[in-house]
């Protein structure tokens, strides 16, 4: 509990979703009794006109945008326009109407996607701008980089109290396992299970197996995009993650291990690694707002494994 967010009303684009309902639980636990969750089929964001109508609602003294569109490496390949499109319009029209709005204060969380590509481990806010990123989802991570800029412009001119938070890739129960549109744990625990049930042999996975992710826990995530909300007043971005590395190949096998698969992985090579390595320096929010993950890697995919095959059963 914190005394924060007594009084004071919360707006959480995109808490109805994977993310979006861990954040406002935590939310709830740390003493919010007021937050407001708005759903597509009511608010597009994408409306300047549906976004003041949900500023009305709501009347929120705090906005946490989560709303995105999201994918892994196959639907940013195939839909980089809509994903840079949507990215972008909302949240630059919903951080101006905010403004307009006086909310008191912003939170935007940005992604790991707009670090360039051949970032120096561990990436460090500074390198945001060392290069452009990793071409299958550079319009998405590009997208998602503006409204740091415009976070940024905003508390320069206008003294907008708007704060940027960058998490890792993200992982745990509610996840996304739509194999078209999935990220990397969510698919694999997928394609492994689903193997193991029809005693397949062998499953297939993109790429060499080389490149290198860090992975933080969902609820992990809520609580130090929390903490910043409740702490952080600043310009800088600030990275969240875990501050550890694996291969995708050490990932595999952890999941293989996990589902209980014990076939053989095939390598698809003519498919993408993606970023080469991806790991992040988190000394920033340690220091800046007390975040450190707690979730070991081994007990949160334990978690979602089972999440996911209580969801199969049921």
């Amino acid at each position: 509990m914190t005394d924060f967010w007594h009084g004071r009303r919360a707006l959480v684009t995109g808490g109805a979703g994977f993310l979006g309902r861990a954040v406002v639980a935590e939310l709830r636990r740390r003493g919010a009794t007021d937050v407001f969750v708005p759903r597509s089929a009511e608010y597009d964001l994408r409306d300047a006109a549906a976004i003041r109508r949900c500023l009305a609602a709501a009347r929120p003294a705090v906005v946490i945008h989560l709303a995105a569109v999201v994918g892994g490496i196959g639907a940013n390949r195939e839909h980089p326009g809509s994903f840079f499109y949507d990215n972008a319009v909302m949240g630059i029209q919903l951080i101006e109407e905010a403004r307009r709005a006086r909310v008191e204060k912003f939170v935007v969380v940005g992604t790991v996607c707009s670090y360039p590509k051949h970032t120096p481990v561990p990436f460090r806010e500074e390198n945001l701008w060392d290069g452009y990123p990793e071409e299958t989802n550079a319009p998405y991570g590009l997208a998602k980089k503006m409204l740091l800029v415009q976070a940024q412009a905003y508390r320069q001119e206008y003294d907008f109290n708007a704060i940027t938070l960058i998490p890792v890739n993200l992982y745990g129960p509610g996840d996304n396992f739509d194999p078209a549109s999935s990220h990397v744990i969510p698919a694999l625990i997928r394609k492994c299970v689903e193997a193991r049930k029809a005693g397949a042999a062998t499953i297939d996975v993109w790429g060499t197996g080389s490149a290198s992710r860090e992975f933080l826990y969902v609820d992990d995530a809520a609580r130090g995009i929390a903490l910043g909300a409740e702490r952080y007043d600043g310009p800088e971005p600030v990275n969240l993650g875990v501050g550890q590395e694996m291969t995708i190949r050490e990932l595999v096998s952890s999941v293989c291990g996990a589902t209980a698969f014990a076939g053989e992985v095939r390598w698809d090579r003519t498919r993408p690694d993606g970023q080469p390595r991806r790991a992040l320096d988190t000394s920033r929010a340690e220091k800046w707002f007390g975040f450190r993950a707690e979730t070991p890697f081994e007990e949160g995919l334990r978690r979602t494994v089972a999440w996911f095959e209580a969801q199969q059963r049921g």
